[in-house]
C-alpha cells in the first residue's frame, strides 16, 4: 500500500465574496500541487479547501480517518491560525507548511496599470502567502506542534526537491513502522557500544523485533533440497565474481545456508536482520555461523539489511539507507591514510552487492578476525563518487541519528577478503574522525551512495528524534 500523505488548503472564506475568481486560481493551483506529489508516488489525501472553523473540524476528521503520515498546509492567501490548529491537534503528524507563490515576483508595472484597486487587491491576495506563515508558527510554538517551512514558487525547483525528500522521508518512517527485524543469535560478548534497548528501538522506529533461534535456522537447512543448493550457486556465479580458490564443498556449504536464510526470512516477513553466534568448535551451529556472510550479502542487496555482530542499530541504519535507494552496507573503520587524507572503512560481511564499484569477490578467508572459523566471504569496495555515513546512536537521553557525507575515492585497499573502501571528508581525515567519535555511535555505521543528510534530517524531524550531521 503507498504510503499516504495529507495536503490541505487554506484561506479565508470572506475573500471568496469579495474577489472574483480568486477562490478558483487558488484551487488550481492547489490541484497542481497535488498532482505533484502524488507523482512521488504516494497516495495524496487531500481536504480540498478549508477556509473557516467548520471545515477544519471536518478536515481533522478525515485526515484522522485515513490516517496519514505527514500534512502538507498549503497556505494559498492569508488565513485565520484558527483554521489550521483543530487540524493539528487532532491529526498529530508533523505539518509542512507550504508557503509558494503562483511566481517568484509579480510583474508591479502590470500590476499598477489595472487602475482597479479592488481588483489590484485581489491580485495581491493570490500571491500573499506569506502574510500567515509567522502567525501560524507562532500559534504551533506556542501549541507544541511539530512543523516545519517550505518557502518558495511553485515553479521553483529546490522548494520541490525539498517536498520530495519530505516525502521520501514520511515513505521511510512508514516502511521502518511495518518493518520486521529479525534478532538471530546473540550479542558478540563485550562490545558494550553495540548493546541497544529493543523497546526504544521499537518506540522511536515501531519496528516489530523478533527473535530468532538458531535451531530453527538449522531446521531450515536440513531441508534444504539438491536442486535449491544447484539454484543458489547460480546466484552465487550470476551476482559474484567467484574466486578460483573457492572450494566446491565451501561453495556448497555457503550456498546451502543461503537458502535457509532465505527461509528463515520468508517464513516471519522479515525486512531486516542482526545476527551474531560462536557456538562449540565442530558444533552444528558454528558451521552454519560460518558459512551465512554470501547469503547474508544476497539479502541486504535485495533491501533486506543484514548487520553482524548483532548490531541492532545499525540494521535499523543500513534499512533507512536501504529505503532511500541508497544500498546501506554494513561497515566499521579500518584504518587511516594520512598521506591520502582518508579514512578506510569496510567490514568482513555482509555486504550491499547492488552497491559495488564494480564486481563483487566471493572470496575463501583462512579465518574471521575476532570469531571462529573460516569460510566465504565477500571483496569489494563502495561505488566510487557521493556517500552517506549513517548511525543509529544510543546516548544518555535516547536514540538520535549520526549523519556524514563524503566522498568514496579511488586507491589502494586491503585485500583480505573483506569489503574495504577509501572515504575523504570536507572536513579532513583527522577532524571527521574525532567529531564522528564524540558523538558516542557504536564502532559499526551503515554506508549508502549519494548524499542523502537532508532527507534523513527530514526523517529524524518526523520520527521526533534529533539528527546530528558532522561536517
Amino acid at each position: 500500500m503507498k504510503t499516504r500523505i495529507g495536503l490541505m488548503g487554506i484561506g479565508l472564506d470572506t475573500y471568496w465574496g469579495q474577489f472574483d475568481g480568486l477562490l478558483d486560481h487558488l484551487k488550481g493551483y492547489q490541484s497542481g500541487i497535488h498532482q505533484k506529489i502524488a507523482g512521488f508516488s504516494v497516495e495524496v489525501i487531500d481536504a480540498g479547501m478549508v477556509d473557516n472553523p467548520l471545515r477544519a473540524r471536518e478536515a481533522a476528521s478525515f485526515f484522522a480517518t485515513h490516517e496519514i503520515e505527514l500534512l502538507f498546509v498549503y497556505i494559498s492567501t492569508y488565513a485565520l491560525s484558527s483554521t489550521v490548529l483543530p487540524i493539528a491537534q487532532k491529526v498529530k503528524v508533523p505539518v509542512i507548511l507550504l508557503n509558494l507563490q503562483p511566481v517568484a515576483a509579480l510583474d508591479y508595472t502590470a500590476f499598477n496599470r489595472l487602475n482597479d484597486r479592488g481588483a489590484m487587491t485581489g491580485q495581491w491576495l493570490e500571491h500573499c502567502q506569506a502574510c500567515s506563515v509567522p502567525e501560524i508558527a507562532s500559534v504551533f510554538n506556542r501549541s507544541g506542534i511539530k512543523y516545519d517551512i517550505v518557502t518558495g514558487y511553485l515553479q521553483e525547483e529546490e522548494s520541490w526537491k525539498e517536498i520530495e525528500e519530505y516525502v521520501h522521508a514520511a515513505q521511510v518512517a512508514d516502511r521502518l513502522r511495518a518493518n520486521r527485524l529479525g534478532i538471530l543469535g546473540h550479542y558478540y560478548g563485550g562490545m558494550l557500544d553495540v548493546y541497544t534497548d529493543l523497546t526504544r528501538q521499537s518506540a522511536v522506529f515501531g519496528t516489530h523485533i523478533e527473535m530468532l533461534e538458531m535451531c530453527e535456522l538449522k531446521k531450515w537447512r536440513d531441508e534444504v533440497t539438491p536442486d535449491e543448493i544447484k539454484g543458489k550457486i547460480e546466484e552465487f556465479h550470476t551476482t559474484f565474481e567467484v574466486a578460483p580458490e573457492c572450494t566446491p564443498d565451501e561453495i556448497t556449504r555457503a550456498a546451502q545456508t543461503a537458502v535457509a536464510l532465505d527461509k528463515l526470512v520468508e517464513a516471519h516477513g522479515l525486512g531486516s536482520m542482526a545476527y551474531y553466534y560462536e557456538g562449540e568448535s565442530g558444533n552444528d551451529y558454528e558451521n552454519i555461523v560460518t558459512s551465512v556472510i554470501a547469503g547474508n550479502t544476497l539479502l541486504t542487496g535485495k533491501n533486506i539489511p543484514v548487520a553482524g555482530e548483532c548490531e541492532v542499530k545499525n540494521a535499523q541504519a543500513m534499512k533507512i539507507l536501504s529505503e532511500l535507494g541508497a544500498g546501506g552496507s554494513f561497515s566499521e573503520f579500518y584504518l587511516m591514510d594520512f598521506n591520502d587524507d582518508v579514512v578506510m572503512l569496510g567490514h568482513d560481511g555482509p555486504a550491499h552487492f547492488a552497491i559495488a564499484e564494480g564486481r563483487v569477490g566471493l572470496v575463501p578467508v583462512p579465518l574471521y578476525h575476532g570469531k571462529p572459523g573460516k569460510g566465504l566471504s565477500i571483496q569489494m569496495s563502495i561505488k566510487q563518487g557521493p556517500v552517506t555515513l549513517l548511525s543509529v546512536v544510543e546516548g544518555k537521553e535516547g536514540l538520535f541519528l549520526l549523519v556524514a557525507e563524503g566522498e568514496s575515492v579511488a586507491g589502494p585497499v586491503l585485500e583480505i577478503g573483506n569489503t574495504n573502501s577509501r572515504y575523504r571528508f570536507p572536513l579532513g581525515a583527522k577532524a571527521f574522525m574525532n567529531q564522528w567519535s564524540k558523538q558516542g555511535p557504536a564502532h559499526h555505521c551503515a554506508i549508502g551512495v549519494g548524499h542523502h543528510a537532508s532527507e534523513i534530517e527530514k526523517l529524524g524531524m518526523i520520527l521526533g528524534v534529533e539528527t546530528v550531521k558532522v561536517g
